[in-house]
C-alpha cells in the first residue's frame, strides 16, 4: 500500500476519531494513547518494515491528533503526551530507532501546533513529558529521550520563526520530572520560505 496516497484520509480519520473519544470519555490523555497505538499499528503492519513508509504513517497520525485537539479545545499538554506514548507503543521501536521516532514526533507535532496557532510551550511539555514516561518501556535512559524529543520540537520552531523558539526554550527552563534538558543550536534549522510560511496559515477545522 502506498500511504502518501491515503495522507489527507489517515488525518482526517486520526482527527474524526480523536474529536469524537475525547467528547465520548473526557479522557484527552488516555483517548489519544489508545487512538494513536491503534491506528499506527494497523498502518505499520499494512506497509511493513518500510521505513519511509512509517515515518510519513508517523507523521499523518499525529498531524491527525494535534487537529483534532485543536478542533474540540482539549489540554495539548495531555494530547502531545499521548502522542508520544502512542506512537513509541504503535510504532514498536527500541534504542536508537526510539530516538529517532521520538525527534520526528516531536517535529511533527510541534509543526503543527505552530501551523494552527497552539500553545507551543504547553505541547513540548507533554511531548517531553511523554518521551520520558515512555523512556523505561523502550530500552532508553529518560535524558535521551528528553533531548530528542526536545531536539525534534526546536528544528520545527526554528522553521515556524522566533516565537515558536521562544516557546520551546522556555518549556525546557526547568528540569521536566526531574530530568535537565539540554537543547542543540537553533542556527542549525533553516526557517521556511515565506511563501511556505503564507500556505501553513490555515484554519485547523477546515481539515
Amino acid at each position: 500500500m502506498n500511504t502518501k496516497i491515503k495522507k489527507p484520509l489517515i488525518v482526517k480519520t486520526v482527527k474524526g476519531r480523536i474529536v469524537q473519544t475525547i467528547r465520548k470519555t473526557g479522557n484527552v490523555a488516555g483517548a489519544t494513547v489508545d487512538t494513536v497505538t491503534d491506528i499506527l499499528a494497523k498502518l505499520i503492519e499494512d506497509a511493513g518494515d518500510e521505513s519511509a513508509a512509517i515515518t510519513h504513517s508517523i507523521s499523518c497520525v499525529v498531524s491527525g491528533v494535534i487537529h483534532g485537539a485543536a478542533h474540540v479545545g482539549a489540554d495539548l499538554n495531555h494530547a502531545s503526551q499521548g502522542i508520544m506514548i502512542g506512537v513509541l507503543r504503535g510504532s514498536r521501536k527500541a534504542g536508537e530507532e526510539a530516538l529517532e521516532t521520538i525527534r520526528h514526533t516531536a517535529h511533527v507535532a510541534i509543526r503543527d501546533t505552530a501551523r494552527i496557532g497552539g500553545d507551543v510551550e504547553v505541547a513540548v511539555t507533554g511531548l517531553i513529558e511523554g518521551a520520558i514516561k515512555g523512556a523505561t518501556l523502550f530500552e532508553l535512559r529518560a535524558e535521551a529521550a528528553a533531548a530528542a524529543a526536545a531536539d525534534g520540537a526546536m528544528k520545527a520552531a526554528g522553521q515556524a520563526g522566533p516565537g515558536a523558539i521562544h516557546a520551546v526554550r522556555k518549556a525546557v527552563k526547568l528540569p521536566i520530572q526531574g530530568v535537565l534538558v539540554v537543547l542543540e543550536e537553533v542556527e542549525e534549522y533553516p526557517r521556511l520560505p515565506r511563501a511556505a510560511n503564507r500556505i501553513l496559515r490555515h484554519d485547523p477545522k477546515s481539515f
